[in-house]
């Protein structure tokens, strides 16, 4: 028997009561199809987004910030709550660096799969000639590990740096050296923060993020030990690209992954992400 059918033999009462259950039903399988995609250990931890443009100057550094304001649209799509912790403006345009702390849940899970290299085609509107070019800008995604993370980290380790806030802290934190920036010497990481008015919240939350950043190393070795052991030699390379957004000569985006592709660019650059990144969590690995 066929949905036409079925139809055909129910009564106007039993079809009005389907109707009423239809919510309900959609809203369990919307649940369904989050315990399917998102069902790692950190996927529901809040999370840091850093952009970093790649070689380019100019063009690069505008690319991050239009990934930068794709991204924040996004959170506001999903009900996220976002922070940006650090930015560095470019030195004509756009951004040599941003981080934001993205709170929500699933917030991790969802982004997880956005680390990588980002490629832009346009038009350069910073080219008198109108050429076009090709701008690349990686994204980190870090879980906010949400227990304590029990890890000694040796003062003579570190090396850390106070400066002028500047961007997106706002004015008022522009008026003192409150900014810190800390680098650990022995992987070369550095973390900054700036959204604090105090020296000493911006250095705690350095220091927040530098040890997420060092468990996110660990975590990592681990696996690539049980991969070792499992002879598993598809890792995933961070350089790699993972998705083009084609603005000229024609409109394109499409995610080199799951080669999910839409001419709808201006949609996914405000922020509707869900269709591309859900492509990519339903590739089974």
């Amino acid at each position: 028997m066929d949905n036409l059918e079925l139809i055909d033999i129910l009564s106007n009462e039993e079809l009005e009561s389907l109707k009423k259950e239809l919510p309900k039903i959609e809203s369990g399988l919307e649940e369904l199809e989050l315990s399917c995609l998102l069902n790692q250990e950190y996927d529901k931890l809040n999370c840091y987004l850093e952009i970093h443009p790649g070689a380019g100057g100019t063009e690069s550094c505008d690319w991050a910030s239009m990934l930068a304001r794709m991204y924040q649209r996004f959170c506001e799509i999903m009900g996220y709550k976002y922070e940006i912790i650090e930015s560095q403006k470019g030195e004509e345009a756009g951004l040599k660096s941003i981080t934001i702390y993205i709170k929500g849940l699933y917030a991790y899970g969802y982004l997880k799969k956005e680390k990588g290299v980002h490629r832009l085609v346009r038009i350069s509107p910073f080219d008198a000639g109108k050429r076009r070019h090709t701008s690349f800008a990686s994204v980190v995604i870090t879980p906010e590990y949400n227990k304590e993370i029990n890890m000694e980290i040796k003062e003579s380790d570190l090396k850390i740096d106070v400066y002028h806030s500047s961007g997106a802290g706002g004015q008022s934190v522009n008026t003192s050296n409150s900014a810190v920036r800390i680098t650990h010497l022995p992987t070369k990481i550095v973390v900054t923060c700036q959204n604090e008015r105090s020296q000493l919240n911006n250095k705690d939350q350095a220091m927040k993020m530098l040890k997420n950043k060092l468990y996110e190393i660990e975590i990592q070795k681990k696996q690539a030990e049980i991969n070792n052991l499992k002879g598993d030699m598809s890792s995933i390379n961070f350089g790699s690209q993972i998705r083009s957004y084609v603005l000229e000569p024609y409109k394109m985006i499409k995610d080199n992954r799951s080669n999910y592709e839409t001419s709808n660019v201006g949609k996914v650059l405000d922020g509707e992400l869900l269709p591309i990144i859900k492509s990519v969590l339903q590739i089974k690995e």
